[in-house]
């Protein structure tokens, strides 16, 4: 495998995006924590967390334009002192590689082009420097003509949330909504970049299944105490600040990057997942990649893939993934640091259970993809034992009717019990029931 170098060197540039000033610590304004609070999706409060703001990455861009042109000079086009002159040259592969960062359209038309097909465009080259007999631009016009071009992206994560059409959704508890955000651009943005937002959930059961998730880009931020079911082929998911929730997963076909959360629990098969500053939570996957752990994490569990839904194997198709290999249990600790020995477990078979996602929809998948690993296999077919064992030694106790009734309510009274402790009433109240000879549906 390999990398375009250029491409490359702008890709580490472009992580100052998020740099922490240390200088800035020192005198209260700011901390290097990887867990810091992020602010809201307006770009109105502090700018800790850019990842989420268009803004910044255009004021980013803007702001040190000139330094990466100037990384995408040859060694000729540079001054002793490794800067540009008036007369220097950008060649047309660095323009290429710009294009990692930056694409755009031709008046305003729905059609995204890489930037270096919009800068060959012939009415620009007047502006940008672009000279056929060299193949190259001009450093100086190209960087104005970027400057005079370039604009926050239309059809990112702000003008989603700004504009986007708000989604229906399959199950969804009202009057706890208010503060919720959930919105997608698939009504403007071009078919090969639609985004889905959810943020600011919070005690929701949510569920869909369709074709405004398929192949979407999905964010979800700050969602607390809920359950989400996207049950549909995605292209990639970016999970942030969320707490106490279980999120499943259509495949995925890119990556699932999980972010500063706590006690989630992630549910999918995809081809690439990370996870970074997390604490508590718990990852049931299908990956034919490892699983990258980056820095801040604590107390993760690995577990295998555990669901299916009728649609599933379908889906994985779509996106081109399968049952082997699959490398749930072989996690990469990418960034380690002084005592990150225990920073990740596989979740232990005794304290593993089958996940039932509660819709029905059309499909022949009828039982998890691959099947399960020997020793939750196992374990599961013990406690299935004792199941039947307890049934087995109610059937045969002789109990009269009354005593059956009783005992009934009982067992009832213990389970609702476990149900309050366990935090899943919630989810059980939060799921509508289907109304006479009709099916719930997830979407």
């Amino acid at each position: 495998m390999s990398v375009d170098t250029l491409q490359f060197l702008l890709f580490l540039y472009v992580q100052q995006v998020n740099k922490v000033s240390l200088r800035r610590s020192l005198i209260g304004e700011e901390w290097p924590s990887p867990r810091t609070k992020s602010p809201s999706l307006t770009g109105k409060s502090a700018s800790e967390n850019k990842n989420w703001n268009d803004q910044d990455h255009r004021a980013f861009v803007q702001s040190h334009l000139s330094d990466m042109l100037e990384l995408l000079l040859e060694p000729e086009q540079l001054t002793a002192s490794s800067h540009s002159t008036h007369s220097s040259l950008v060649s047309y592969e660095a323009v290429c590689a710009l294009s990692f960062l930056i694409e755009g359209t031709v008046k305003k038309s729905r059609t995204v082009r890489p930037l270096h097909e919009l800068a060959l465009w012939q009415p620009c080259h007047g502006q940008n420097g672009y000279s056929k007999v060299s193949r190259a631009f001009s450093f100086p016009k190209l960087e104005s003509w970027l400057r005079f071009c370039l604009t926050t992206n239309p059809f990112g994560m702000t003008a989603c949330l700004k504009s986007g059409k708000k989604l229906a959704w399959a199950q969804q508890v009202e009057g706890t909504t208010r503060r919720a955000k959930i919105a997608c651009n698939t009504h403007v943005v071009p078919e090969m970049f639609p985004m889905v937002i959810m943020s600011q959930v919070y005690k929701q059961t949510l569920a869909k299944s369709s074709d405004t998730l398929v192949g979407a880009h999905v964010r979800i931020h700050r969602c607390n105490e809920s359950f989400i079911y996207l049950l549909s082929p995605l292209r990639s998911v970016t999970i942030e600040k969320c707490r106490n929730s279980t999120i499943v997963l259509g495949p995925v076909q890119a990556s699932v990057h999980v972010h500063s959360c706590d006690n989630v629990k992630v549910i999918v098969v995809c081809h690439r997942l990370s996870l970074s500053s997390t604490a508590g939570c718990t990852f049931y996957i299908l990956t034919p990649t490892q699983p990258l752990i980056l820095s801040g994490n604590q107390a993760v569990s690995f577990a295998p893939f555990h669901t299916h839904y009728p649609m599933l194997e379908d889906h994985m198709a779509q996106v081109g993934l399968a049952t082997l290999p699959n490398y749930w249990d072989s996690p990469m600790l990418v960034c380690k640091e002084s005592g990150d020995t225990s920073v990740f477990h596989l979740l232990p078979p005794s304290d593993f259970y089958t996940f039932v996602i509660p819709f029905e929809m059309e499909g022949d998948t009828t039982e998890t993809p691959g099947g399960l690993p020997h020793a939750y296999q196992k374990a599961l077919s013990q406690r299935e034992q004792k199941v039947q064992i307890w049934q087995k030694t109610v059937k045969e106790a002789g109990l009269t009717k009354d005593q059956r009734k009783q005992f009934q309510i009982l067992v009832e009274n213990k389970f609702y019990e476990w149900l309050v402790q366990t935090g899943n009433r919630q989810q059980l109240d939060s799921l509508v029931p289907p109304a006479v000879g009709s099916k719930q549906v997830a979407g």
